[in-house]
């Protein structure tokens, strides 16, 4: 979880627009509500040439990814095909599962409940108590660094001197044990809970989560 400097994401946009470069945005991870909006290209105001989304189309329950393109991208393609009296383009990233009905019924639901129950609203509602409460570990012996964006965050832990990422595989066994799961990665926990949550989880996540990291060395 590295969340760009503010400008960056828009001057990246600049000089691939002034030199033909196409703008891809890997989505899989903070689409789908996770950084506050529909997703991070709305949260940062840059549109990207490409995004790939995944995870969150089908809210986790079946395999599925995508890629969205802007019109021109995919006109162009099209007219390729066309003007060279090509039957069919053929688009090399999936064969056998490609557009599974079942994950395609999973999409649509997802999309329609993220939609009609307002589950990206939610996401953002809770977003500063988020913040608040991630950063309320700060202080926290062996805690170096605490980033955040939405409803999701990272926190760095201090390594233990030749041993990289045993401190934070700990924090993850420990918290698994009290009933909270998170994810590492080196010696980074990384957080990103379901965006149906309340105050009421996210003090209990952070109340665990202290507990843990306040008495990791025991």
């Amino acid at each position: 979880v590295l969340v760009p400097p503010v400008g960056y994401l828009d001057r990246l946009r600049e000089i691939c627009s002034r030199h033909g470069i196409l703008l891809i945005f890997d989505e899989v991870i903070t689409g789908f509500g996770r950084t506050g909006k529909a997703f991070g290209a709305d949260t940062f105001g840059v549109s990207p040439d490409i995004m790939c989304v995944a995870k969150g189309l089908t809210n986790g329950t079946v395999p599925c990814g995508a890629v969205f393109t802007t019109d021109d991208i995919y006109q162009q393609t099209i007219n390729y095909a066309n003007e060279k009296k090509m039957p069919t383009i053929e688009f090399f990233h999936g064969y056998t599962y490609s557009g599974h009905p079942l994950a395609m019924a999973a999409a649509i639901a997802s999309i329609d409940a993220f939609l009609v129950d307002g589950i990206f609203k939610n996401g953002a509602r809770h977003a500063l108590y988020w913040e608040d409460s991630i950063h309320s570990l700060r202080g926290i012996r062996h805690v170096n660094d605490i980033r955040n964006i939405g409803i999701m965050g990272a926190i760095d832990l201090e390594p233990i001197p030749g041993q990289p990422g045993a401190r934070a595989y700990k924090a993850f066994v420990t918290a698994l044990k009290k009933g909270l799961l998170i994810r590492v990665t080196g010696d980074t926990i990384a957080l990103s809970p379901p965006l149906i949550l309340d105050k009421s989880h996210i003090d209990e996540l952070f109340g665990i989560l202290a507990d843990v990291l306040t008495n990791i060395d025991e």
